[in-house]
């Protein structure tokens, strides 16, 4: 049998996790003395409350090496394979600390994947796990197609305060004012590498969605796998995103609209949106 694992920067709820027997390694959030683990003390929307209450700016921490251990030593002993898919090395050392209980168990039987993406993109590659597991597919066919998959994966988001951006060392103290005085909000996506760049810079809402929209007509997704539009506490976001996909002849049901966790909230802050698939191509 194989065991699918992955973090909390993934965005599944406790009870997807359950229905595809998943098991999650939650990220830590601080807010000053406080400690919160996603999923077990801490739901999305509590989070986002969280972020409006306190004075604090959140903290996060990636999953222990003795996390992923825990888990793992389980797998190895009840003699199943294993694959591990994490959040994007460039963004969190989750990736090193699952690679480091894999090596401190000298579990052979256990496959690492660093997805170079997240929450939506991270989620995609989580499912297609499942999917192969289901089909009876060994740790290593699911380890192998997982690897080829992930560089067609897209990740795009409009941030509505880059507030969160500078105060997470992303942008420096001038390029956070000039935005802010000027209303500019930025346009992230997601690069081969895993790292996060600046895609654009935009004045407007709708000027963000048409910018969305171009590069979904440059690269089409493929339909074979499931596109998700995404938010940060305000739902609405999503579904205006959502609303203006189907004008374009993209039909997004409300299960594919995702809220993003603490895990990447902390860093992108509320009322962010955007959008997360699978390339029919490569760049």
């Amino acid at each position: 049998m194989v065991q699918i694992i992955t973090d909390s920067a993934a965005d599944f709820e406790p009870y997807e996790l359950e229905k595809m027997n998943v098991r999650c390694v939650p990220f830590s959030v601080t807010f000053g003395n406080e400690e919160y683990k996603e999923n077990i003390n801490l739901t999305k929307q509590q989070f986002y409350t969280l972020l409006k209450e306190k004075n604090d700016f959140p903290n996060t921490s990636q999953p222990s090496p003795h996390s992923f251990e825990s888990i793992l030593k389980n797998m190895k002993n009840s003699g199943c394979e294993a694959v591990v898919i994490s959040l994007s090395s460039a963004l969190s050392g989750a990736y090193q600390s699952a690679v480091l209980a894999k090596n401190q168990l000298e579990y052979d039987e256990c496959y690492i994947i660093d997805s170079l993406t997240a929450s939506g993109g991270e989620r995609i590659l989580v499912e297609q796990a499942v999917k192969l597991r289901d089909a009876g597919k060994s740790a290593s066919e699911i380890a192998c197609f997982l690897e080829t998959l992930r560089s067609r994966i897209s990740l795009y988001a409009c941030i509505d305060s880059v507030d969160y951006l500078y105060k997470g060392g992303r942008i420096s103290r001038a390029a956070c004012t000039i935005a802010s005085v000027a209303h500019i909000k930025p346009i992230i996506h997601v690069l081969r590498d895993g790292s996060i760049d600046m895609a654009a810079k935009s004045l407007g809402i709708k000027r963000t969605m048409d910018f969305i929209k171009k590069i979904l007509d440059k690269y089409p997704p493929d339909k074979d796998f499931p596109f998700y539009v995404l938010y940060t506490g305000n739902k609405k976001c999503g579904k205006i995103l959502a609303e203006y996909f189907e004008k374009t002849d993209y039909e997004i049901p409300d299960a594919n609209i995702i809220d993003v966790g603490a895990a990447i909230g902390s860093h992108i802050g509320p009322n962010a949106f955007g959008i997360a698939y699978v390339r029919i191509f490569e760049d």
